[in-house]
C-alpha cells in the first residue's frame, strides 16, 4: 500500500505582526503547503490588552504580514487560519482583525470566504456556570466570586479543536478565530484529514512560535511542518536557522511545568515515549507523541478588571551608602508617604522595583544582595483610583527618596538620576487578571458563535 502524502504546513510567524523575511515564506510555499496558519495572541504581554479592548501589535506591521498570507493562500487555494485575532481574541480584537481583512481583500481585490469564531462569553453565562459550580480555579488563582465576575471588563474562552473543526467543514478560505489553544492553528486542518491527533498537535505546538524552535532562533521567521503516518518533521526556511534535536526538544518544555505532560482542552499529550532524531542537517523528526483525552470536558476562562490608574518614575542611584540601606530607605519613604496623605489618599499602592538586585524576579529572586553591585534603576510605580490621583503619589515618593536623608549621606543634592524630564510618566488605566479559571462543558463547540462572511 503506497504511504500517504505528507501533510504540509506553512508557520508565517511566532505572532502575526511580528514579521517574516519574504524569501523564506517563499521557500515555505515552494514546498506547496496544505495550510497556511499563525497564532496571533498570547497572554505573555499581560492582562491590559484584554480588559481595554487593544492589541498589543502594531496595525501596520499586522497588515503587512496578513497581506503577504492571504494573496498567497488565495490564489493558490491554501486555506488560512489565523488564532487569537488582535493579540487577546475577545470581540474587540476580532473585529480588529476582521477590519483589516477586509481592508486588503478591498486593496488587492480578493474574493473568499471566512469563518469567524467569536471566544468572547457573556458575564451572565459565567454567572450560571458558576453558580452551577462548573468553573474551578487554575491554580494558582482563588475560587472566583460573583463580584469578581461583575467587576471584569471581558473574559474569553480558550477554544480547542472542535470549533475550527465545524469550520472546516463549511470549506472556508480563511479562518478568523478569537481566543485559542496555540496548536490548534495548525493542528485542526491534518486531524480533519485523518492524520494522528496527537503528532498534529505536538507539531502545533512547535509551530505555534516558528523558527524559535530552531537555531539560532527567532520569533520573526518562517518555519515548515511536514506530518506522516506515524512521525512529524520541522524544518527552518531560512538557511541561517537549523532545527536540532536540541532545538526542538527545548521548544516542546516551552511553558511547561512537567517535562512529560502538555495539558490542553479536551486532554493532553503524553511525551514519555517521544523521540526526537536528527534527520538531516536542519530537520528533525519526532515520534511517539500520545494523546491522552481528558475524563471531562474543560476550556479556560481569561478575564481582566480595572484596579486603576498607573504613574511610573524611572531613576537611577550610585551612591554605595545608599545602595546598601536601599531597603531602609524605601521603607521610611513609603511611611513618609503613608503619614502625609493619612486620611485624605490611603487607597493606593505604591512600588518600588529595584533593578541590578532583583527587579527581574522580585521575591522568587535566589542572589537579591547588593553587595557589589555599583549602581541601581529604580521604577517608583503608584496605582490609585484616578490618575490624578496616582500623580500624586507618584510625585510625592519621588521627591521623599531623592532628598532622603539617610546615616552617612554625604551630599544634600539628591540622590537619585533622572533619565527623562519630565520624570513621572502616565501608564493609563491598569488591569488585572480576574477569572483564570476551567469551565467544564459537555459541548465545547457551542461555546464558540460562528459566523461566515464572503468578502
Amino acid at each position: 500500500m503506497k504511504p500517504r502524502e505528507e501533510f504540509r504546513i506553512l508557520s508565517t510567524t511566532a505572532i502575526l505582526g511580528y514579521g517574516f523575511p519574504l524569501a523564506s515564506f517563499e521557500a515555505g510555499m515552494a514546498r506547496k503547503p496544505h495550510l497556511i496558519a499563525v497564532d496571533a495572541g498570547s497572554t505573555d504581554p499581560g492582562p491590559y490588552y484584554l480588559g481595554a479592548g487593544l492589541s498589543f501589535t502594531d496595525r501596520g506591521a499586522v497588515k503587512r504580514d496578513l497581506e503577504i498570507m492571504l494573496k498567497a493562500g488565495i490564489s493558490n487555494k491554501i486555506p488560512v487560519v489565523i488564532g487569537t485575532a488582535g493579540g487577546s481574541g475577545a470581540d474587540a480584537h476580532l473585529d480588529w482583525c476582521r477590519a483589516i481583512i477586509e481592508e486588503i481583500a478591498r486593496e488587492q481585490k480578493l474574493h473568499f470566504t471566512m469563518a469567524l469564531i467569536h471566544a468572547e462569553l457573556d458575564k451572565g453565562f459565567i454567572k450560571e456556570q458558576f453558580k452551577k459550580g462548573r468553573i474551578k480555579p487554575l491554580e494558582p488563582a482563588p475560587e472566583l466570586t460573583e463580584a469578581e465576575i461583575d467587576a471584569t471588563s471581558r473574559v474569553v474562552a480558550q477554544m480547542g479543536l472542535e470549533p475550527f473543526l465545524a469550520a472546516l467543514e463549511d470549506k472556508v478560505d480563511v479562518i478568523l478565530a478569537g481566543r485559542t489553544y496555540d496548536p490548534v492553528c495548525f493542528a485542526a486542518l491534518p486531524i480533519k484529514e485523518g492524520y494522528d491527533h496527537a503528532l498534529s498537535l505536538h507539531l502545533g505546538k512547535i509551530l505555534e512560535c516558528a523558527s524559535i524552535c530552531a537555531s539560532p532562533g527567532s520569533g520573526s521567521d518562517c518555519m515548515f511542518g511536514y506530518i506522516g503516518e506515524d512521525y512529524f518533521r520541522v524544518e527552518p526556511l531560512n538557511p541561517a536557522r537549523k532545527c536540532t534535536t536540541l532545538s526542538v526538544a527545548a521548544h516542546t518544555l516551552y511553558e511547561k511545568t512537567n517535562p512529560y505532560i502538555l495539558p490542553g482542552p479536551g486532554g493532553h499529550l503524553d511525551l514519555h515515549e517521544t523521540q526526537f532524531e536528527q534527520e538531516t542537517d536542519n530537520i528533525v523528526r519526532v515520534r511517539g507523541t500520545r494523546f491522552v483525552p481528558g475524563a471531562v470536558n474543560t476550556v479556560k476562562l481569561e478575564g481582566a478588571k480595572p484596579i486603576g490608574f498607573r504613574t511610573v518614575s524611572i531613576a537611577g542611584a550610585r551612591d554605595p551608602i545608599m545602595i546598601a540601606r536601599i531597603d531602609a530607605i524605601i521603607a521610611g519613604v513609603e511611611e513618609r508617604v503613608a503619614d502625609n496623605f493619612r486620611g485624605k489618599l490611603e487607597h493606593y499602592r505604591l512600588r518600588f522595583n529595584i533593578y541590578g538586585r532583583d527587579g527581574v524576579m522580585g521575591n522568587l529572586e535566589p542572589h537579591p544582595s547588593p553587595a557589589g553591585v555599583h549602581e541601581l534603576g529604580i521604577i517608583i510605580e503608584a496605582i490609585a483610583a484616578t490618575q490624578e490621583q496616582a500623580d500624586t503619589i507618584c510625585a510625592f515618593a519621588r521627591s521623599t527618596m531623592l532628598h532622603y536623608g539617610y546615616e552617612g549621606r554625604r551630599s544634600t543634592a539628591g540622590n537619585l538620576a533622572f533619565p527623562y524630564s519630565p520624570s513621572d510618566f502616565h501608564a493609563g488605566e491598569v488591569f488585572v487578571f480576574s477569572i483564570y479559571h476551567l469551565l467544564s462543558t459537555e459541548d465545547p463547540a457551542a461555546l464558540f458563535r460562528r459566523e461566515t462572511v464572503r468578502l
